[in-house]
């Protein structure tokens, strides 16, 4: 083969292998900058929630919600009541406790011994009730009314296996009349209340069923 028709040959090649090699790299230089067309990329699976904090703790951990600023003796005494009753909610104690200090007044102001029987001790019960009888020899009634609670604030806390103990602070408006067996008025007054301010002591044996709470003790804050 002529040397000159060799060179021809061999300059066509790599013009076509040159033509070949742009349409690859240069074509794909252009638009690598642009998404590939055609590709699905799979939808990023949800993370799973983090567990609430109540979830994750110890079985020793503090009762579900604390009431703030309390002393280390009174979370002490909460964290043992609520290592002795998983069902055990601060709050809805506080809530609880407000309802029985209702209830336990509204009780004795009627003088219902049926009622008070359900919801104190035998020793507060027995308090009550000598206090009731004592008021009936008089022939006085009572026309209280509470007025609201302003405040119940826990101040002691204490688990002696089985029972539990929380006491509580009330400040209340209390509206209060005594009547004679006449029916005239011979104390207080139902347009002005008076502050009241009463410390008193819930306990529970946690080895029962049954939630409630009684009250053992009273006593003025």
């Amino acid at each position: 083969m002529d040397k000159t028709v060799e060179i021809v040959i061999m300059a066509m090649v790599a013009a076509f292998l040159g033509l070949r090699l742009y349409s690859v790299l240069g074509r794909r230089a252009e638009h690598e900058e642009k998404p590939i067309q055609g590709r699905i990329e799979p939808e990023a699976l949800p993370l799973k929630p983090a567990k609430p904090i109540a979830e994750q703790g110890d079985r020793g951990a503090a009762p579900r919600a604390m009431v703030p600023g309390v002393t280390p003796a009174i979370e002490r005494g909460l964290r043992e009541i609520s290592a002795a009753d998983r069902r055990f909610d601060l709050l809805a104690f506080v809530e609880g406790a407000k309802g029985a200090y209702r209830m336990v007044l509204e009780a004795f102001w009627a003088g219902d011994k049926d009622a008070l029987k359900n919801l104190c001790e035998a020793e507060v019960y027995d308090a009550f009730a000598a206090a009731i009888d004592d008021r009936a020899a008089r022939g006085e009634r009572l026309e209280n009314r509470l007025v609201r609670i302003d405040d119940a604030t826990v101040v002691a806390a204490s688990f002696q296996a089985p029972v539990a103990r929380i006491a509580v602070r009330f400040t209340a408006d209390i509206a209060a009349i005594t009547r004679n067996a006449e029916g005239q008025v011979v104390a207080g007054s139902l347009t002005d209340a008076v502050e009241a301010r009463d410390l008193w002591t819930f306990s529970r044996d946690t080895t029962l069923a049954a939630p409630d709470w009684l009250l053992d003790e009273t006593d003025e804050a």
